[in-house]
């Protein structure tokens, strides 16, 4: 069965760029989340039994019974910094390369008219790993120093960071750091469209979010006591070990992953709009293939 074709290189209002985000979503689906596990299905599994550990392992820093005795001070900073290495690591090159696999899915999608070559995205994914890198580095600092700064600053920086990474993939002849400077100037083209779809998209990030997390809520407080008010202190470390609440922390980080191709995919479908508002390279394209349809 054809899957209807969504054009990306097109102008579009608030509203068309939320349907075709998740029109996207909806008609690829299958493909879609079969390359980004295909590629990054790896670290996404490393990265999951990295949390486990780290959850864990951390639970015994909550035994405050164990300060002072050696095997607390030897044995156990010394896992508790491997878990904790291995989990940040592995972390990073999971968010990147499912980033990256659902980036170049799209550019794929786009160039062949949406036919898509996963030898082709598995090698530009692999080529561009480390300038993602360094744009999740440049991403990460401006918005902690736009957080520091003042509650406007970040919300004004959130757009150009939602379409960096797009900037890098679709741009072909842009470097890192040339996409970080692009952000900024290629927002401003349709600034309160790109940000009000953005925060839209956000939200609705947020609030699947919390739909998944429910399960992990209501375990939470039923085991702790809250509800019968039997808390006892002296449980945290053996509750915080729990393999319920391990697991259910654990398949909630990795909705969370998958609830984040949302915004990967509203940002490229904010890029392309702002992109075709300023070069109608799409528009130009399309009226020349009509051209030779009709000749």
């Amino acid at each position: 069965m054809n899957r209807p074709y969504i054009e990306f290189r097109k102008q579009r209002d608030f509203s068309s760029i939320l349907s075709d985000t998740f029109g996207f979503i909806r008609n690829e689906f299958k493909p879609f989340m079969k390359a980004i596990f295909n590629i990054a299905g790896p670290a996404i599994l490393v990265f999951m039994l990295s949390l486990t550990a780290y959850n864990y392992v951390a639970g015994d820093m909550f035994n405050f019974s164990s300060f002072g005795e050696p095997s607390f001070n030897s044995g156990n900073i010394f896992v508790v910094l491997i878990a904790v290495l291995s989990y940040l690591i592995s972390g990073v090159a999971a968010y990147i390369l499912s980033v990256s696999s659902a980036l170049y899915y799209i550019k794929s999608y786009v160039d062949n008219k949406g036919e898509t070559n996963l030898a082709e995205i598995k090698k530009n994914v692999y080529k561009s790993f480390w300038s993602f890198l360094g744009m999740s580095f440049l991403k990460g600092i401006t918005l902690i120093i736009a957080t520091m700064l003042c509650f406007l600053p970040v919300l004004y920086a959130m757009v150009p960071m939602a379409v960096l990474f797009s900037i890098y993939v679709f741009e072909t002849r842009s470097s890192a750091t040339d996409a970080y400077s692009k952000s900024f100037n290629l927002v401003n083209v349709d600034f309160w469209t790109a940000f009000g779809s953005f925060i839209v998209l956000g939200i609705i990030y947020y609030l699947l979010g919390l739909i998944f997390s429910v399960p992990t809520i209501i375990y939470t407080l039923l085991s702790s006591g809250v509800f019968s008010g039997e808390i006892d202190p002296a449980d945290i470390s053996s509750f915080s070990a729990d393999p319920i609440i391990i697991f259910l922390n654990v398949l909630n980080t990795f909705f969370q992953f998958l609830l984040n191709i949302i915004l990967v995919v509203g940002g490229a479908v904010i890029y392309f709009h702002l992109h075709e508002k300023t070069t109608f390279t799409g528009t130009y394209d399309r009226i020349s293939e009509i051209g030779k349809i009709e000749e």
